[in-house]
């Protein structure tokens, strides 16, 4: 996987994959590990040029890659994407949700920045891509939820609570689509450190809480998406076969310390 530390061991030859959210940091990671495993594979987000770097960062390891600029806050515009998507891999066989509006304040835009992009945003992109997914042998959901689903906050609650949201409804979701064969887990992370991300510009701008953090993590150091992609193939390969449901927590033991 690029920019890894450990190659995957999966063989994803001949799976369709669609990444929302997928230009940086942990999507990026994520449609990497699923591109030098073998997928097919979109992906979509707002900057063109992060998105154009994605894109041919992915299409180095000679797989068939397709990339579509797209607001995940817009309805219409996911339901776009999913079907060009789909058109473009020749079906779906994985979807993975990313996507973050990063709501952290406590006023009506930070709340409505989470719902419409950390859960409607799941939600639209789960309804499009199912017609696809059901005629997948393969049909898997994954959603990026977060360890602030699980532990009161004393800031960020909007974020806290919309992914609490999240991990609640692939629970739902899991059990709904259990008939379809159809498995749908999220994937929790702890605090993830990447170029340009949340806790490098912490870093810079709020060392106090940045040193704080880290001194919470029992393995001394942050996390990397290259890590929360290794458990996003995993979920979503056969070796995951009989996983449905589940908020899968990846954070160096972070939640430890409560």
């Amino acid at each position: 996987m690029s920019d890894a530390t450990v190659s995957a061991p999966f063989d994803f030859r001949g799976y369709r994959v669609v990444v929302a959210g997928g230009s940086r940091g942990i999507g990026r990671s994520i449609a990497l590990g699923f591109a030098e495993a073998g997928a097919a594979v979109s992906i979509c987000a707002r900057g063109a040029t992060a998105l154009d770097e994605a894109r041919q960062a992915l299409a180095a390891h000679g797989g068939l890659v397709h990339a579509q600029s797209c607001d995940l806050a817009d309805p219409a515009a996911i339901e776009g994407y999913v079907a060009n998507a789909a058109e473009a891999l020749g079906g779906i066989d994985v979807l993975v949700n990313n996507a973050s509006g990063y709501g952290f304040d406590d006023s009506d835009d930070g709340w409505l920045a989470g719902f419409n992009v950390d859960l409607m945003a799941a939600v639209r992109a789960s309804r499009a891509a199912l017609p696809h997914l059901q005629a997948s042998p393969h049909g898997c959901i994954l959603h990026t939820s977060s360890i602030a689903a699980f532990r009161p906050r004393p800031h960020g609650a909007a974020y806290a609570a919309v992914k609490a949201a999240l991990s609640q409804y692939a629970t739902s979701q899991a059990l709904a689509l259990a008939e379809h064969r159809i498995r749908v887990n999220a994937i929790a992370p702890g605090s993830i450190l990447f170029a340009d991300g949340l806790w490098e510009r912490r870093r810079a701008e709020q060392p106090e809480l940045y040193r704080a953090t880290l001194a919470k993590i029992p393995f001394g150091r942050f996390g990397t998406p290259e890590e929360i992609a290794h458990a996003a193939l995993f979920l979503a390969s056969p070796w995951a076969g009989w996983i449905t449901g589940q908020t899968l927590v990846v954070d160096g033991g972070q939640m430890l310390h409560g």
